[in-house]
């Protein structure tokens, strides 16, 4: 089932629904809405319940001290969590952190498992038809789920063998190769 933005009262005078506001009307995608209001319930509760407004640097601080030391986080993951922090004080509190002091994780990066190519095409080839083409699709143009489930016949040349991607992450277009044993399906 597909991600929908849950309804809000546009007068409500809840943190949370307030902030959610804030980052729809600058247009964010639905998942970094998800991802900075994780984060940013994560910190309040860290500090049990306290009001972002009334906690600062050192709170800040704190917490993302805790993500890397008790719960050994990656480094990807505290910065998610700071860049959530930073937007919550700096863009919609408009109170400026400068000058954060804590210790990053170090958790090593592992180089993820992935498929060869005949693994990749065992799965594909048990999927029904229509999630086998959009299977194909991700698999041979790179696309990202989203990017598949939105793709509509006009954005495919089939003069170029290539596929134009609208409205891709960061709100851009770009154009990627459509493999040959595509075309006919």
């Amino acid at each position: 089932m597909y991600d929908v933005r849950p309804p809000i009262e546009m007068d409500s005078d809840r943190f949370m629904d307030r902030l959610r506001i804030f980052i729809r009307s600058r247009h964010y995608a639905f998942k970094t809405e998800k991802t900075y209001c994780y984060w940013v319930l994560s910190y309040i509760r860290f500090h049990q319940l306290k009001h972002p407004e009334t906690m600062g640097k050192a709170e800040i601080e704190t917490f993302l001290e805790y993500l890397s030391v008790s719960r050994s986080v990656c480094t990807n993951t505290q910065k998610t969590a700071l860049n959530a922090l930073i937007f919550l004080y700096r863009e919609f509190m408009k109170t400026d952190v400068k000058d954060l002091k804590f210790r990053y994780a170090t958790k090593p990066r592992q180089l993820p498992t992935v498929f060869t190519h005949d693994e990749a095409q065992a799965v594909i080839n048990q999927l029904s038809e229509k999630q086998k083409l959009c299977a194909q699709l991700m698999y041979g143009c790179g696309l990202r789920i989203s990017e598949t489930t939105r793709l509509r016949i006009k954005d495919i040349d089939f003069g170029s063998n290539c596929i134009i991607v609208h409205e891709t992450k960061g709100d851009k277009s770009r154009r990627t190769l459509l493999p040959n044993s595509l075309i006919d399906l």
